[in-house]
C-alpha cells in the first residue's frame, strides 16, 4: 500500500477513523470526508501524525458534494487507487409505524445512494490508474432482518446487492470490490456507547485490519464478501 491513494468516507470517528489510521500506517496517502467540520479538522490533526492525510467536508447524500470531494482528492494526490465506503447512519429502535418518511429517506440516501454516488465518480478515476480497489462497509444486518431496524436493513440489503452487481461490472478493468459485513462493533453507531462492558464486541481496529488484509491479498484472489462477528458474545 506504499504511496497508494485512498479515499475513506465517514473517516472522522469509529470504523472510518480506524481504517484511515491503519492505511496511513501502511504507507498510503489518505483523503477523508465527513459532514461535521470541527470533527473533520480534529481528525485530520490527529491522523497527520501517522502519515499524509487530507480531507473535505462532504455529505454523501449530495451527488454534487461527492463529485467535488473526489475531484479534490484527485487534485491533491493525483488520483485514487482505493475507495472505502464507510459513511453510514442507523436509526435503530423505531418500528415502521413510528419512523418518519424523512428518517427512512435519510438512511437510504446515506447508506445506499451515497455509495452509488462515490462509485459512479470513482470508477473512471480508478480505471485511469489501471485499476484499484473498492471496499464497502456493510453489515450482517444486510442479510439478517430485525424488528425496529427496517430502514437500516433495507439500506444494507440494497448495498450488498449493489456491491455484487458492481463487482461483476468492473472486475475486467482490474478493479476489485469487496464488501465487509460486521456484527456488533463497539462504537457510538446507532445510539450505542463504547464501554468496557461491550469489550466482547468487535473493535474498529478489527475492521481496519480486515480492510488492510484485503488490500494486501494477491491480485488473483478476490474475497468478495467478508462476514466478521464477535468471537464470544454473551450467553443469552
Amino acid at each position: 500500500m506504499k504511496d497508494k491513494i485512498a479515499v475513506v468516507t465517514g473517516g472522522t470517528k469509529g470504523i472510518g477513523y480506524a481504517i484511515a489510521e491503519r492505511l496511513l500506517e501502511a504507507g498510503a496517502k489518505v483523503f477523508i470526508c465527513a459532514r461535521n467540520k470541527p470533527e473533520l479538522r480534529h481528525a485530520l490533526e490527529r491522523l497527520s501524525a501517522s502519515g499524509r492525510v487530507e480531507g473535505e467536508i462532504c455529505d454523501v447524500r449530495s451527488e454534487e458534494q461527492v463529485r467535488m470531494m473526489l475531484e479534490e482528492a484527485k487534485r491533491v494526490f493525483g488520483g485514487i487507487d482505493i475507495l472505502v465506503n464507510n459513511a453510514g447512519i442507523g436509526i435503530i429502535g423505531k418500528t415502521v409505524e413510528e419512523m418518519s418518511g424523512d428518517e427512512f429517506r435519510q438512511t437510504l440516501e446515506t447508506n445506499l445512494f451515497g455509495v452509488f454516488y462515490t462509485c459512479h465518480y470513482a470508477v473512471p478515476m480508478l480505471r485511469e490508474r489501471g485499476g484499484g480497489y473498492i471496499i464497502n462497509i456493510s453489515s450482517l444486518a444486510g442479510q439478517n432482518a430485525h424488528p425496529q431496524m427496517a430502514a437500516y436493513n433495507a439500506s444494507k440489503f440494497g448495498l450488498n446487492g449493489f456491491s455484487e452487481a458492481l463487482l461483476q461490472e468492473v472486475r475486467q478493468d482490474n478493479i476489485k470490490l469487496s464488501y465487509i459485513c460486521p456484527g456488533s462493533v463497539n462504537t457510538f453507531f446507532g445510539g450505542d456507547t463504547p464501554s468496557k462492558d461491550n469489550d466482547w464486541q468487535l473493535q474498529p481496529a478489527d475492521i481496519a485490519q480486515t480492510v488492510c488484509d484485503l488490500l494486501e491479498m494477491h491480485e488473483r484472489a478476490l474475497p468478495s464478501k467478508i462476514e466478521i462477528r464477535p468471537s464470544k458474545p454473551p450467553k443469552k
